[in-house]
């Protein structure tokens, strides 16, 4: 039995992408899925809604609930968690992956885009963090899987969207932060990268900059998240772990499968040298 049977995660973001991925690939262990994510009604360009994203968990046999949430208001944090605690038991597993993007020099950054880069990646993982850790203090197993990168200060990854990297980092220092103040207590806090670009809605949002054959699908980081949150809490906190290292130590060399156009080169990651 898989050690995600009968585990609560909550997910911000988890209606399409990344979020939907770890939430399906979850789901097929046996998890139950808290779906906190913004789209209810289905969006003209983007994929899912969390009421798609919990049909395709319900028919893998996992139990879902989807629940409208902007990560930006306290008080819809809050009554989500409290909600998921109500219908599962408890939270055992918390995954900060919703954010928001926006590759810009400084001059041409607007400030309603540095605000919203601040509110979701930086307020929204520390807001859900700190809801959600009442409820993971009293898990068995309790996790906090953040989608940041490595705090890597090389001013290669600031020079051309300084707003973005902060933001980004911001969560990046959250891990960092939380993971200090309670490995002691049994709550393991981590990051999670990948090392190459993956094909989801936010490739838009880099204006043609990767094209999509040269991208991994979001089942590269699904897996890996899997990986991590099936460890003992308390024997791995405070890392900043890159996908392909968490599959490779997994036993898995052939990555083949992750690509979306097969024999095409990848494009790495930002933040990795």
């Amino acid at each position: 039995m898989s050690r995600l049977s009968g585990k609560t995660l909550f997910i911000t973001g988890a209606s399409r992408g990344i979020g939907l991925a770890v939430a399906l690939k979850a789901a097929s262990e046996g998890a139950n899925i808290v779906i906190a994510a913004k789209t209810a009604d289905p969006h003209p360009k983007l994929p899912g809604t969390i009421y798609t994203a919990a049909q395709q968990i319900e028919e893998l046999g996992g139990k879902a609930l989807p629940l409208q949430v902007d990560i930006r208001e306290e008080s819809q944090l809050i009554a989500a968690t409290d909600q998921a605690a109500e219908t599962f038991g408890g939270i055992d597993i918390l995954i900060n992956n919703a954010s928001a993007i926006f590759l810009s020099s400084t001059l041409n950054t607007p400030m309603k885009r540095f605000d919203l880069m601040n509110q979701v990646n930086v307020r929204g993982t520390f807001l859900a963090s700190q809801v959600c850790l009442p409820y993971l203090l009293k898990s068995t197993n309790p996790h906090i899987l953040t989608f940041s990168p490595p705090l890597n200060l090389n001013p290669l990854w600031f020079k051309n969207h300084t707003a973005y990297t902060m933001a980004k980092y911001g969560m990046s220092m959250t891990v960092l932060g939380l993971a200090a103040e309670f490995s002691d207590q049994g709550v393991a806090v981590n990051a999670l990268w990948p090392k190459t670009v993956i094909h989801t809605a936010a490739l838009a949002m880099l204006g043609g900059m990767v094209d999509p054959k040269n991208c991994r699908t979001p089942q590269i980081m699904a897996d890996a998240a899997c990986a991590i949150l099936c460890q003992d809490s308390r024997k791995s906190s405070g890392k900043f772990y890159i996908d392909e290292d968490v599959l490779r130590k997994s036993g898995i060399s052939d990555f083949s499968p992750y690509a979306v156009t097969a024999g095409e080169p990848l494009f790495q990651d930002l933040f990795i040298d």
